[in-house]
């Protein structure tokens, strides 16, 4: 390789890494924190293994039961129903001077018909296709969220009434639920409510504290010249 094709692989290098470096970061943080929660989960369940006289188990057998799926199915679901809550509120609700609402007095971007560009050759490929395909995608990012909300939703459910049996087996203390049975306990709704109230007190906190307050070169936040009344991110 000489040195032009060398130097030709570095500038896309640094290219690649300029324009997916917040995906990039962000996938690493998730990756670095989800093995973090893993390793700790593994200690907590030998721990509690140990304290009923059963058998630790390893790290590989520990991603696989109830314990460590449960925990991570109940975060990703509040997670996924935030999104999905905020995507879809976003596009009907308003908040005059946040910088995540559009502004109610003015025509957004976000709203226009596809359909009248329909015939612009760089518009994605349903948009040209049009019809069902099309009304298919105009929703496409809220369908998503949702779908992988009610997977979570149901991997939760699963995993949490297999946990839930394990310990009413370990303590002998009563007979084993079904999923179905498992959802109508107050158990399953208390691991649930009490991520789901954070994640939409969470929304909240960004959509008013951006009115007010100001993070100089995060398209999350206002201009910081720009007044209180400024909705949107201008």
């Amino acid at each position: 390789m000489d040195q032009g094709e060398s130097l030709l692989d570095q500038v896309r290098l640094q290219r690649l890494l300029k324009d997916n470096g917040l995906s990039l970061v962000l996938g690493s943080l998730f990756i670095v924190f989800l093995v973090g929660h893993s390793i700790a989960g593994l200690l907590d369940y030998n721990a509690e293994q140990q304290s009923h006289g059963q058998q630790v188990v390893g790290y590989l057998s520990y991603l696989t039961t109830a314990h460590f799926l449960e925990s991570v199915a109940e975060n990703w679901e509040s997670e996924f129903l935030q999104i999905f809550g905020y995507v879809m509120l976003t596009a009907f609700l308003f908040q005059r001077g946040s910088a995540e609402s559009k502004d109610p007095d003015q025509p957004d971007p976000v709203d226009r018909d596809p359909r009248l560009e329909a015939n612009r050759e760089d518009a994605p490929w349903p948009v040209r296709r049009g019809g069902l395909i099309l009304r298919v995608y105009e929703q496409s990012l809220s369908l998503a969220f949702l779908v992988i909300f009610i997977t979570t939703f149901v991997l939760h459910a699963v995993s949490g009434a297999r946990e839930y049996n394990a310990e009413q087996l370990a303590h002998s203390a009563g007979p084993e639920l079904s999923t179905l049975e498992y959802i109508g306990t107050a158990r399953f709704w208390f691991e649930s409510l009490q991520n789901w109230q954070s994640e939409f007190l969470a929304i909240a906190a960004v959509v008013v504290f951006s009115i007010y307050l100001r993070q100089r070169g995060s398209p999350e936040s206002k201009p910081v010249d720009a007044p209180h009344s400024s909705t949107g991110k201008e």
